[in-house]
């Protein structure tokens, strides 16, 4: 007769695991959405919004004026990430990214309904501000979690490859953005996708909400969560154990992602007004080159992911960094060079940028330990997107209408010099 009778260990060993497969797809998925709701709000501040939201000022005022909007997000995700962090270290990794997911969902959304400046005056951008708060609050809280998620369950000396896959979900989110909107330009008309069109891909996000509420809802907990829960080593308040016992790791932690974040927004956000604003390129020719190189960024991340588990992320963190300080002086001569050096530029940056951004997941969360890990890498990571990237296309926007594209070079060679600094600070042991 068999003996049915179970053991604490035997049910231990029957307690569900997350495979591989559906740990990777969950990480990347959520990000994939996330960033896809915040590349199409990055596309429509250049295209869209500067005519329907902010009208009655010069193109270059309207312009600013909806890049001021754009950077509200970032100075939303510390608050996010230090909400959703406590909750992601307190009640657990899989049902703060569900709410997450649908605080960034939920507010993408209601962008595709608002009413513009000529159907309500000023109250429009306010509405649209309000939104691009809740996009930045969700994403705050969203991107610890994924990596988290990746990490938490990676076998040993596998971390980096596996805190990768989280990070493709940035280029595939803007080659997905920038796609549709290219499909858009292709079978509308200006006039019509003013009128109407901008407001699909918002809308249209419903589905993608859907698929990744799906997949997240069939995860199992983290191991590594679950054993804090077991020990009782979680602690009541995590944003102020950070402050307490962190500080050194938090401070040094934002500013190691500075570099990764200028670049990014020099080469995304900015780059496109350029083309549009400067280089007189049509809408869909500019957004060509971003999904161009949305590819290149994403066939360099899983690179990273590969070196750094051989190599160490220390080492591969501080090269990158040091040629994206080298690529900085390039960046004039290939901007100003025509569409062949435009290319250039994005092919070499966003190339340099996935080795850079597809290790800077695991970078982050490698100085916390377990109890404060989500808040602490949420947010190490959206205090430097505030530093770094919140206001780069303003910045990189100003310096080069009043003093030349070499500065906008000069403004990332800084940021380089600074990640080298606090890379070197932090030392091989915290990376």
């Amino acid at each position: 007769m068999t003996d049915t009778t179970s053991t604490p260990d035997m049910a231990a060993e029957a307690a569900p695991l997350n495979k591989p497969s559906r740990v990777l797809l969950a990480s990347l998925i959520g990000t994939t959405i996330e960033f896809f709701d915040f590349y199409s709000y990055a596309t429509a501040a250049v295209l869209v919004f500067p005519h329907l939201f902010f009208p009655g000022e010069d193109a270059t005022t309207a312009l600013l004026a909806s890049f001021a909007t754009f950077s509200i997000a970032f100075f939303a995700r510390p608050l996010g990430a230090a909400v959703f962090g406590h909750f992601g270290d307190r009640v657990g990794r899989k049902t703060t990214l569900v709410a997450a997911l649908l605080t960034m969902g939920i507010s993408t959304v209601i962008i595709g309904l608002l009413p513009t400046y000529a159907q309500i005056g000023v109250a429009a951008p306010a509405l649209l501000a309000l939104c691009r708060f809740g996009q930045g609050f969700g994403l705050g809280g969203e991107w610890g979690g994924a990596v988290l998620i990746a990490t938490e369950n990676a076998p040993e000396g596998k971390k980096s490859w596996y805190g990768m896959f989280p990070q493709l979900g940035a280029p595939v989110g803007l080659f997905l953005s920038s796609g549709l909107f290219t499909l858009l330009l292709t079978f509308m008309s200006t006039e019509d996708l003013l009128a109407w069109g901008w407001r699909i891909p918002f809308l249209g996000s419903v589905l993608l909400i859907a698929i990744g509420l799906w997949v997240r809802l069939s995860l199992a907990e983290t191991p590594a969560f679950q054993k804090a829960i077991d020990k009782e080593e979680r602690v009541k308040v995590p944003f102020v154990e950070i402050f307490r016992t962190h500080k050194t790791e938090l401070f040094l932690g934002t500013f190691v992602a500075l570099s990764t974040f200028v670049l990014f927004y020099i080469g995304t956000a900015y780059l496109l007004s350029y083309n549009v604003g400067v280089l007189d390129m049509s809408l869909t020719e500019a957004l060509h080159i971003q999904l161009w190189g949305a590819v290149v960024f994403g066939l360099f991340i899983p690179l990273a992911g590969k070196l750094a588990d051989r190599i160490s992320r220390f080492r591969l963190l501080l090269a990158v960094t040091v040629l994206i300080g080298v690529f900085s002086f390039a960046l004039a001569p290939l901007l100003e060079g025509g569409l062949s050096g435009v290319y250039g530029f994005v092919t070499l940056g966003m190339a340099l940028m996935g080795i850079t951004y597809g290790i800077i997941g695991a970078v982050l969360a490698a100085p916390f330990p377990t109890e404060v890990r989500y808040t602490g890498s949420s947010l190490a990571f959206n205090f430097a997107g505030i530093v770094g990237a919140s206001l780069a296309p303003y910045i990189a926007t100003w310096l080069q209408a009043n003093y030349g594209m070499g500065h906008v070079g000069y403004y990332m060679l800084a940021s380089c010099v600074i990640t080298v600094l606090c890379v070197l600070a932090m030392g091989r042991h915290k990376i």
